[in-house]
């Protein structure tokens, strides 16, 4: 097998894993959010705190996430990118999230975000997440209503 048959093999796998990932957050399925987290996992999130390790601090997160939400939350990720080496691996996009919170308040919100890979018993897992926003310099503030 040659290294690009390889690597489009891993691209396939993993956009599976994405895609899988995002049907159960529309879902707010948080068992199948979970499948593919490596228990290890890293998380830089867009909420706080600064850094969360381990699986279950992410499913914890998942759970408050998705109690916040009236019915099913709306997901999709543009312009996604994936790279996949010999056992590790990274994609990149733009997420997008609408849905109604419990208090009525309306969300539709874009934010970036890297995610790593790694081939562990020859599945591949989530070992690190980097979700973020960008901010404006002058005010300090998330700029949340930026759109792609």
């Amino acid at each position: 097998m040659t290294t690009e048959d390889r690597e489009a093999i891993g691209q396939a796998q993993i956009r599976a894993l994405i895609d899988l990932r995002v049907q159960a957050v529309r879902a707010k399925d948080i068992d199948g959010a979970m499948a593919t987290v490596a228990p290890d996992v890293l998380s830089f999130d867009v909420v706080n705190p600064l850094q969360s390790i381990g699986s279950s601090a992410i499913r914890k997160r998942l759970e408050e996430w998705f109690s916040s939400f009236k019915g099913l939350i709306g997901h999709e990720i543009r312009d996604l990118k994936i790279y996949v080496g010999d056992g590790v691996a990274f994609s990149h996009g733009l997420n997008h999230v609408i849905g109604t919170t419990l208090d009525g308040k309306n969300v539709d919100m874009w934010w970036r975000s890297t995610v790593c890979y790694r081939k562990i018993e020859g599945e591949w897992m989530i070992t690190h997440e980097h979700n973020s926003v960008p901010f404006d310099v002058e005010s300090g503030r998330a700029s949340l209503d930026l759109k792609p």
